[in-house]
């Protein structure tokens, strides 16, 4: 175990000190364009993007100890898909050559459910987002690559602690019968049925500066429900903003050096909507055995809320948690990580994976697939069709529609996937491409004591805390560990939708019909996580196996995106005319400031060239009377703006901009600006012009009666 230079009195010891760790952070915007590109979440192709409430970012961490190089990267979106890991990879591949791999970089979802989609090669998630969509992947693609360069660009001699903590009222077990079927003496072990505890990472220079921080914390991003329409970072990314705006005094949103990374964990059957479940239609409490709801019946009725007035109050209220018990955590984080950098990595077919689970059995997983309860939904977003969560037989109706259309799964995907009955059986429907991922990333990274295993699902909470101990138990059985912290970063790397126990399978609500591999799926991660945490142990892991490389599809993506249309502009006005003006005054609390003008579609910052990235649709500026300027005080990364885009007839369309005045916006003179580009025919040509619009000046004040 390493010694720090700085150790005052180093023991007389032949042992070779160890350098610190060369540590770097970087953030950078990956927001695309927000207009008409479905949001990836709720999996409804009507909820297409329609405005910014903030915007969407990369943070990207690299631990260096001299001999190897780990990267983490959170990013704000619903989860990572094999196509960008592998768009990613190729393009680090061409900058650094071998020095980031696929077994050093670790690419984890907040899981917002409010990010663009478009960016999957599997055809059932490109069915629910358009299809594969370039304007979409290509701000993803390059935000992770940036931030990482500039990571990579910032490194420097630092130190890492760490530190855990509880977190309770932020989160709520949306599936507590499957969770009661795991064994009694399992569950008696845990005083809770979700995961309440948040693990920090500190990092600094050698001052003890703070450089960065990363969190992980298992809930899901759906403060923000799946009536949104503005592309949104959701709970998570709001705790990560409050966090840098604390640490980069004076700075805008998604800028300042210290880099706040909140990471989404085991919240397989974790919700942030701490009201519970409710019918919208009576008010009552959901059927508790199949979230349904008496009048009405369908799923969708059945809804669970947040803490607050609406689904902003509520993303504000769990957010505004999370990012306290962080920021607590933080400060207060003394014990230090030391110690070498692992990480391991294999690719896995995840269809034929054989488990020994005692002496004289073995079990397999199976080619993928979706039950009945799939279609259910969830108290966060239920499905519009009449199924339940529960349902252990099929549906005559629904199975006579689906033979007809896709054809009948197999009697042997039928009976491995038991006592689930298959919706669509995803690994035998390949047109135009294979409806699911069978090819999936295991991996883990290593630094000193502290472990991230990075899985390539939703994990349930009973699940994740079996991957956990049995991690553990691998790292330690040789020695070399002691005293080890295991993470788990979900959404990372692949997506597989759900990982639920076996028991919990047997339920069959939406998690366990979502769990594609069948009920041993949980035993094969089990299987092949402890073999990478044994290879590291016994720093052996040169000698793993690559596995079976993923596809690259080039041919037969889907798309059913259109190019943005030529833009017009309503008789005798210009774009970004503002229609409707600002008030002379507003007092600083609780007022909104509403502006509506005349706008171009803005999908066009992220086609032909333009990116919609380090930029903004919006600035709210005070004017400094000392220096006779005006100065930027939020723009639509900030989360008191919003930025709502209303696509009309006749190709013409508006925005409606405004800005939610904080307590803490001093007295002055403000003005509201909008930007965007717009696209025309001149002569033969389709030309793309940059425009901009500013209201009138207005004043906030503490009182109208201030002059």
């Amino acid at each position: 175990w390493r010694q720090h230079i700085y150790n005052p009195t180093p023991p007389p010891s032949p042992e070779p000190q160890h350098d610190p760790y060369l540590i770097g952070v970087g953030r950078a915007d990956c927001t695309g364009p927000p207009a008409e590109i479905p949001l990836m979440g709720y999996a409804n192709p009507q909820q297409t993007a329609a405005g910014i409430h903030t915007r969407l970012y990369s943070r990207a961490f690299i631990v260096d100890d001299g001999r190897r190089r780990v990267v983490f990267v959170t990013v704000d979106i619903g989860m990572v898909s094999q196509r960008l890991r592998l768009e990613v990879l190729q393009a680090l591949q061409m900058k650094y050559g071998d020095l980031y791999r696929q077994d050093n970089v670790v690419l984890s979802g907040t899981h917002t459910h409010c990010g663009l989609g478009g960016y999957f090669q599997y055809t059932l998630f490109m069915m629910t987002s358009k299809g594969y969509i370039k304007e979409s992947t290509q701000p993803l693609v390059n935000g992770i690559v940036k931030s990482i360069d500039i990571a990579h660009r910032n490194m420097k001699p630092g130190r890492i602690f760490r530190n855990r903590g509880d977190l309770d009222d932020s989160s709520l077990n949306r599936s507590p019968h499957s969770y009661l079927n795991n064994p009694e003496d399992e569950r008696h072990r845990y005083k809770w049925n979700t995961d309440k505890q948040v693990v920090v990472l500190k990092f600094t220079d050698l001052d003890g500066d703070g450089i960065g921080m990363i969190s992980w914390f298992a809930v899901h991003a759906v403060s923000m429900n799946y009536t949104n329409r503005m592309v949104s970072s959701d709970n998570m990314g709001y705790a990560s903003c409050l966090l840098e705006q604390d640490k980069n005094p004076g700075e805008l949103p998604g800028q300042g050096g210290f880099v706040a990374g909140f990471s989404s964990s085991n919240l397989g059957d974790v919700t942030p909507n701490t009201k519970g479940p409710h019918c919208a239609n009576t008010g009552l409490p959901c059927d508790y055995l199949n979230s349904s709801c008496p009048v009405g019946g369908v799923s969708v009725m059945c809804q669970a809320y947040g803490p607050g007035d609406d689904m902003f109050d509520s993303t504000r209220i769990i957010g505004h948690k999370i990012y306290s018990k962080a920021k607590e955590l933080y400060a207060n984080a003394v014990e230090e990580v030391t110690g070498f950098l692992h990480s391991a990595h294999q690719w896995v077919n995840m269809t034929d994976v054989t488990v020994q689970i005692n002496a004289t059995h073995t079990v397999s997983t199976c080619k993928p697939a979706l039950g009945h309860s799939f279609a259910a939904g969830t108290i966060d977003g239920g499905g519009d069709l009449n199924f339940t969560q529960g349902a252990v037989e099929g549906d005559p109706f629904w199975d006579g529609i689906r033979d007809l259309v896709l054809g009948k799964p197999s009697n042997q995907t039928q009976e491995c996937h038991h006592p689930k009955p298959i919706l669509l059986s995803t690994g035998e429907m390949n047109w135009p491409l294979p409806w699911h991922p069978q090819i999936v990333d295991v991996q883990i990274i290593t630094i000193g004591s502290v472990a991230v295993v990075a899985v390539p699902g939703e994990m349930t909470t009973m699940s994740g805390r079996r991957l956990r101990e049995a991690v553990q138990q691998e790292l330690e059985s040789e020695g070399t560990f002691r005293d080890t912290e295991v993470v788990i970063a979900g959404l990372s790397n692949v997506y597989t939708h759900y990982i639920t126990t076996y028991e919990e399978y047997q339920v069959q609500r939406y998690e366990g019909a979502s769990t594609i591999y069948g009920p041993h799926t949980l035993s094969a991660y089990l299987q092949k996580f402890r073999g990478l945490a044994k290879a590291i142990a016994q720093d052996r892991v040169s000698e793993l196996p690559l596995g079976p490389q993923p596809p690259f599809f080039k041919e037969h993506l889907l798309s059913w995106m259109l190019p943005a249309p030529v833009d017009k502009t309503p008789q005798n006005t210009s774009f970004g005319d503002v229609l409707e003006q600002v008030y002379p005054v507003y007092r600083q609390v609780g007022h909104i400031v509403t502006i509506w003008s005349v706008s171009a579609h803005t999908a066009l910052w992220g086609s032909s060239g333009l990116s919609t990235q380090d930029k903004t649709f919006v600035t709210v500026e005070i004017y400094d009377n000392r220096t006779e300027t005006w100065e930027i005080v939020h723009t639509d990364a900030s989360w008191e703006t919003r930025f709502h885009w209303l696509k009309g007839s006749n190709q013409q369309s508006n925005a409606t901009i405004e800005w939610h005045i904080p307590s803490s916006a001093p007295s002055g003179s403000y003005r509201i600006r909008h930007f965007g580009h717009y696209k025309q025919w001149k002569g033969l040509q389709q030309v793309i012009t940059a425009y901009e619009g500013a209201s009138e000046v207005f004043r906030v004040a503490s009182s109208f009666y201030s002059h």
